[in-house]
């Protein structure tokens, strides 16, 4: 497929990727063209800006948890119909699994997709140095197209004037740029940003859009796009129904965290996914359930008081249904969660333990899982791949022998995974990718 697209990376975290990304995409979509969207690495949160911007849902593209082929497959099934693709990286362009290699980095991404890169620089109190980056990046990875930079938080027009003369060829040129007095922030909170939803307005996209062109040749930048060489890879195996059942998801402002290809792949699989709202709704009828991550903690009193959704879940788990909860939902299914003003919030009970919130992040990274028992998931001895991120503890005191699964990361492990019989409770995000057999289990379990 002759794909346009760019990758918009960064010099480090903090330069202003996200908001690179969605003025960019505003601007295109404002131009009339159909945007694809796709996130490096395993962050849920800018994917809803995103989805805001282009109004089209986004796409993770991990090479650490998915690998190469499922990537490149995502990438062209998610592109198809589309008049350009843009790619936010993670971190910066180098930054990702490993220290001395491109493993779960944006500049893997961007080699097995032949993408052109636009280094976001915050380029404030920046002056010829700026060639020097320039130069660092560009000569680092020879195998990566750097075709430019934007440079981000300048102090004035002449200022990216400047910036732009202090990279002349043979380096690769300044393309853009944004002020620091009119440049967009997110706000923040203890988990990184906001979703979209809640803290960004239609008139903040536009006007971060407008901040873009006035110093940016968007004709430059799409022309950059359509120079990207056609693109090719061995179409996914067709993925085998297992069988048909009913899967309730949890989504709301408590539970929105899914990768967007896990759930695809239960309904390629026979499932039928329904949404609810642990905040609001009762049961639907549904043969299991997945709850994924999310901020439950920021809505505990309201989740604590829906006693007939307890009810029914405790119903639903004596009657041997699968539950499959991943971190925030980990949380919800626990006895209590325990908040930073230590309140204590009864849940639902169904898994031993309590998740005391923490003032400062308790894990972080990438882990590879495997299934010491039998479970919802299938047989002793599956392994798959996934990421922490979290700022809470689990306490618990189960035996050793009460654990579902072994989590490895860097070098060490740790036993994990919670409940009993058919609840299957974690802090992993899983990505399924790493093991579609995972999947088929869990919608096995559910059929049956």
């Amino acid at each position: 497929m002759a794909v346009p697209r760019i990758l918009i990376a960064g010099v480090s975290s903090g330069v202003g990727k996200t908001t690179v990304t969605v003025a960019l995409a505003r601007a295109l979509r404002a131009r009339g063209l159909r945007v694809a969207m796709f996130k490096c690495g395993p962050d849920y949160l800018d994917p809803t800006y995103h989805r805001r911007a282009t109004g089209h849902a986004s796409h993770n593209l991990d090479g650490w948890m998915m690998g190469r082929a499922a990537t490149v497959e995502t990438f062209l099934r998610e592109s198809r119909g589309s008049d350009i693709a843009l790619i936010e990286g993670a971190m910066g362009l180098h930054d990702g699994a490993s220290p001395s290699s491109r493993e779960g980095s944006s500049a893997e991404i961007a080699a097995w997709l032949g993408a052109p890169v636009l280094l976001v620089v915050a380029a404030s109190g920046m002056a010829r140095s700026v060639a020097a980056l320039a130069h660092g990046f560009a000569s680092f990875d020879p195998e990566l197209q750097l075709a430019g930079l934007f440079c981000n938080r300048v102090g004035s027009a002449s200022h990216l004037t400047l910036l732009g003369q202090a990279c002349a060829a043979p380096l690769p040129p300044v393309l853009g740029g944004m002020l620091a007095a009119s440049a967009g922030q997110f706000p923040a909170r203890h988990l990184g940003l906001h979703a979209a939803d809640e803290s960004v307005s239609e008139a903040d996209l536009d006007r971060w859009a407008e901040q873009l062109l006035a110093h940016t040749d968007l004709e430059r930048l799409i022309s950059i796009a359509e120079g990207a060489p056609p693109l090719s890879g061995a179409a996914a195996p067709a993925v085998a129904r297992v069988a048909r059942c009913r899967i309730g998801i949890a989504r709301d402002a408590a539970f929105s965290f899914y990768y967007p290809y896990n759930l695809a792949l239960l309904e390629a699989l026979g499932a039928e996914l329904v949404p609810f709202s642990p905040l609001t709704d009762s049961l639907p009828e549904v043969d299991g359930l997945y709850f994924g991550g999310g901020y439950p903690e920021l809505h505990a009193a309201r989740l604590s008081a829906n006693a007939a959704l307890r009810s029914a879940l405790h119903a639903f788990a004596g009657r041997a249904r699968p539950i499959y909860a991943e971190c925030g939902g980990l949380m919800y299914l626990s006895d209590a969660i325990v908040t930073l003003d230590d309140q204590r919030h009864p849940m639902m009970g169904l898994v031993e333990g309590s998740a005391v919130m923490q003032p400062k992040l308790s894990a972080l990274g990438y882990v590879e899982v495997e299934t010491q028992s039998e479970s919802i998931l299938g047989p002793p001895g599956l392994r798959f791949r996934g990421h922490q991120f979290r700022y809470s503890r689990f306490s618990s005191e189960l035996a050793p022998s009460r654990y579902a699964l072994r989590v490895r990361r860097d070098g060490s492990e740790s036993l994990e995974g919670y409940g009993t019989g058919s609840v299957l409770a974690s802090y992993v995000h899983a990505h399924w990718a790493s093991n579609p057999e995972v999947a088929a289990g869990f919608v096995r379990a559910c059929a049956s």
